[in-house]
């Protein structure tokens, strides 16, 4: 799966693009990318998944979500952080380097932010689906 980083210079004759003020949570990769696969299965719940970002090592993923929601995410195995617009900046997208963080899925290929209730419910199903797979071995 090819992934996507940012960006932050405007193409020339270009409006800057705009800082986002968003939440950042982030899972170890195993359970985010099996919440991705049940937020995408579950056609059904609004909104979907949203961008969604991968470190350069591949340990975590980062799910884009509303502002306010680290006011009360509580999930253990997982830490959601207030970006207040630091660094989240959607434009041109370029591949990355080795090693440097990207996107798994980019804005532009996928709906608004993951809702917080839906990736809660998600990463909760993923976490008891990798411990009754890893219960099997």
């Amino acid at each position: 799966m090819e992934s996507t980083g940012t960006n932050t210079a405007p193409a020339p004759g270009a409006a800057p693009a705009p800082e986002l003020d968003l939440d950042l949570v982030t899972v170890p990769a195993r359970q985010g990318l099996e919440a991705v696969d049940i937020i995408r299965r579950a056609a059904s719940q609004a909104g979907g998944v949203g961008p969604v970002l991968h470190d350069g090592s591949g340990g975590t993923l980062g799910f884009l979500v509303p502002p306010g929601t680290a006011d009360a995410w509580d999930l253990p195995g997982s830490a959601c952080t207030q970006t207040n617009g630091r660094g989240m900046r959607f434009g041109d997208a370029v591949s990355p380097t080795a090693g440097a963080t990207g996107w798994l899925l980019p804005p532009e290929a996928v709906g608004p932010v993951t809702d917080p209730e839906v990736l809660r419910a998600a990463l909760g199903e993923a976490a008891r689906l990798i411990e009754a797979a890893d219960n099997c071995r």
